[in-house]
Order: C-alpha cells, then structure tokens, then sequence
C-alpha cells in the first residue's frame, strides 16, 4: 500500500522541511531569473519608478521619456567566450588509472561535453552547478548510469556553508511527469499500486493540489510552483534527508566479519551465542550504536508517500552533486551579477547617444520668405534643394539674408568618452580581455603582449574554473560509485 502522511509524523515534517528549504531559495531564484534576463538581451524589464510614481519597467520609462531603448548585450559575449575556452581546452582528471576506460564509457553515453558546457553556462549566470547521477533504466537507453543537468528553478536544499556541500542534511528536486511514466516509476509491475497511483493523481488534479497550493505554496512569478505541476503532468517531489538509525556493531570472531544489525536482531545474536557457549566456539561480539543513513521519499503534492527507502548506492549518499559560488556565508554570487550595472550604463549610454543624433539639427535649410520667388512653391524649393544640380531662384536684395542650411552637431557631449570607459570597466571587472575573446588586436600591439593579455585572462578565470572542475570531480567519484551497494 502507498503510505499516506497522516499515518506517520515523520513524513510530514519531511515535507514541511522540504518546503521551508523551498522557500528560502526563493531570492536566489528570483535573482537568478534577473541574471538570465540580461544574459539573454532582455535587458529592459527592471522595475523602476516613475515620474508620476507609477511603478514601470525601465523599457516603458525611456518611451515615455521620448527615448527608444537600445540594447548592446556583452554579457552574452563574455559568457560564450568563457564556456568557449571551456570546451577548446576541456581536459578531465581521472581520479584512478583504472577508472579511466569506465569514465570515459560513462561521459560518451551521458555526452557530457555538452552537459558541462551548458552547466558551465548556467554556473557563471546564477552561480549553481546541479546534477543527478543516477542509475536506472531508460526507454531507448537500457540500464546504466546517468547524469541529467538540474535547473536551480526546481532544486532546493537546506542552509549550507561548506563549500564542499558536506554539511547538507536535506535535498531535493521537483519532477513534473506524466500519468504514464509515475506508474512506470513507481507501481513496480503491480496492478494495484497502479490502480491506486492513478486514483491519488486524479484526485490530485481536481482538487488537493491547488487546496494545498492555496494553503502552503507560493505561486512565484518565474512559473514553476513547489506544490503545482503544469497542466496534463503530475508533480512528484524527491526529498533525500539524513537521518539517524539505531545499530548494533558486530564482530563475528569465528569468521572475523564485521557487519551492522537491526536493533531488533539482538534476541537472535544472544540465541546464537547460547549455542556457541554450548560448543565452546568464538561468540559474536556487538554494541550498540548510531549510524547516519541518506533516505528518500517520493511524495505526491497531497504529501503521499509513493515510495521511500535508504540510499540504495554504493557511496551511500544520495544522487545530487552541487556547487554554488562561491558560497561565502551562505551567499552566491555569481559571474554575471559583477558586471550588470556596467551592462545596463552600457544600454543607457548607447540610447543616450542615439536620441541625442536623433534630435539634433541635421541639413535644416533656413530660408527667408523674403527671398523666395513668386512664381516657386515652397514644395519645388525642398525639391530642388535636395538635387545634386538643383537651381532655385532667390529675389536679390543687397541687405537681404540668403539661404542656408544648418547641421549642429550636439552628439560631442562627453557620452563617446563614457562608453568607452564604460567598455574598458566591463573587461577590467569581468577579467575577460579581449585578447581572451579572440578579438583582433591593433596593428600597433605586439604578439607577445597580445599572448599576456589572454594569458592574464585565463588567470582571472582560474578561480571559476577550478571551482568547476571540482564539481565534475565529485560527479565523476559519484558516477564511478553508483552502482548498488
């Protein structure tokens, strides 16, 4: 039968945890939602206050300002220029000489190359590198290890200041599936589990999902929902909780095994060393003990548990591997973050300069009336003003003023230095040089200084991509070891 939480305190306050490390994401995500806007040129939408006091999007502000804005995205460039370097020099650490074959089997079947470099990307906007090493059967793949890439939108876990992720007592994710696959996943070939399965995702549907939403979620503006599942799919919520079991540690001393047993196994030991007194063999020692285990549950959005059980890898762990940046206090902070308000001066600077051209004077013909032939219209002036050959009459006056054409040039008003500046500050804050972006140098630079200049950019990105490779590092020891233990 599927265990319901009203049956057991436990579970409950699994999920109520679950979803307090949910919610207390909800900056980071928002913030990451801000990143990925600028990164890929939506870079308008901010919210800001107006002259009336009405709140608008910066975009709306600078039309009714009478400026049309512009946009000039570098950040897009700087990140496909790291996640470039990245893949041209993508090297791998083995972390044994005879794990090598197996790793790279394991890479060419979950093609991580690509994985990496789109996880590169998501790490230098929202400062998170996610991933789920698994092993399970899929449809077209057979049975095997996998790794999948894990947005931060739908990954959660509890308060963590270790770097390494060592202190971590509670992960998850969110999964939105069809009907099809909960019951591929979970009924475990039982007609019933499937009956009963169906009959929990119905009612889900209908109406216990959106009272629980109502109730506990947080219906957050980047779409996804803790509670709520899109529409047609079902929410299924993994939760991995580290947790304290009671064990008694035994020493065999006629075979020299050591080994765990359940609590309630002590009756059968004392048995067993009855007889062995009887025969005077070897007695097996044990004591009691606390042992820390990782568990999941699979929960329903109603809080059912579909289905639990300890880890069951080899590691003993459960299957996540998790980096943030770089994770000071707490804190995150990510590559992109450092160089947005160079971004957006950049975007203000580029509109500023065009409604400046846009509105100056340029070739306006001043032309008395005085002067004007009778027998013209002011209509074959313009026209004949505009041709290369043109002839327009004019009544001659010896005080009379000709005509003439003005073209002011108010555009030099010191924006041209600022964007430049401004330029010049994107790659000093970023550490990216457009050497490092394979720009080409001027006729005047050397191939030497041209060579330092991409050399101390990849020394500005070390720290990023050590941190990174650390990453793939503990995925790689996760995927060797996790098979079923």
């Amino acid at each position: 039968m599927i265990a319901n939480i009203n049956s057991s305190g436990t579970p409950r306050g699994v999920l109520k945890m679950a979803h307090k490390a949910w919610l207390a994401a909800e900056d980071m995500r928002s913030r990451r939602s801000r990143y990925k806007r600028y990164t890929y040129g939506d870079q308008w939408s901010d919210i800001v206050k107006n002259a009336s006091g009405e709140y608008v999007t910066e975009e709306e502000y600078a039309v009714e300002s009478g400026k049309r804005p512009l946009t000039n995205n570098l950040i897009r460039q700087l990140v496909k220029s790291i996640v470039g370097y990245f893949r041209t020099n993508e090297t791998y650490t083995d972390l044994l000489q005879h794990d090598a074959k197996l790793l790279t089997q394991l890479r060419q079947a979950n093609c991580l190359g690509e994985l990496d470099a789109r996880m590169l990307e998501e790490f230098l906007i929202s400062g998170c590198a996610i991933q789920r090493v698994t092993r399970e059967a899929r449809p077209g793949k057979g049975y095997g290890v996998w790794v999948d890439n894990v947005s931060p939108s739908r990954f959660f876990i509890d308060l963590t200041n270790d770097p390494r992720g060592w202190d971590a007592r509670l992960v998850g994710m969110i999964h939105d599936m069809s009907l099809t696959e909960v019951i591929m996943r979970y009924a475990h070939g039982s007609r019933l589990r499937s009956q009963q399965l169906t009959r929990l995702y119905n009612q889900v549907d209908r109406s216990v999902a959106y009272a629980h939403v109502d109730e506990l979620g947080v219906a957050n503006e980047l779409g996804v929902d803790f509670f709520r599942a899109p529409s047609g799919m079902c929410r299924v919520i993994e939760v991995w909780t580290l947790e304290g079991r009671e064990r008694l540690r035994c020493h065999d001393r006629e075979t020299g095994r050591y080994y765990a047993s359940k609590v309630d196994d002590e009756p059968l030991l004392n048995d067993e060393n009855a007889l062995r007194m009887e025969t005077h063999r070897p007695l097996i020692d044990y004591r009691w003990d606390i042992e820390t285990c990782w568990h999941c549950r699979f929960f329903a959005p109603d809080g059912t548990v579909i289905e639990e059980m300890d880890s069951p890898y080899e590691h003993g762990s459960h299957p996540f591997v998790a980096k943030f940046y770089p994770l000071t206090d707490g804190e995150i902070h990510s590559f992109v973050e450092d160089v947005i308000d160079q971004q957006r001066y950049v975007n203000r600077l580029i509109t500023l300069i065009d409604h400046v051209m846009g509105s100056s004077a340029k070739g306006v013909l001043l032309f008395p009336d005085d002067v004007k032939a009778d027998w013209m219209s002011w209509d074959d002036v313009a026209r004949n003003w505009s041709k290369p050959d043109g002839v327009i009459p004019v009544k001659g006056y010896q005080s009379a003023e000709m005509p003439r054409q003005m073209s002011a040039n108010n555009s030099d008003i010191g924006a041209y230095q600022l964007l430049d500046l401004e330029l010049r500050l994107m790659e000093d804050i970023s550490g990216v040089s457009r050497a490092f972006m394979g720009r080409e140098a001027g006729s005047t630079t050397a191939a030497s200084l041209y060579n330092a200049q991409a050399q101390n950019s990849a020394v500005a990105m070390a720290d990023i991509y050590a941190t990174f490779n650390s990453f793939r590092g503990d995925r790689d020891a996760k995927m060797l070891r996790s098979g079923v233990g």
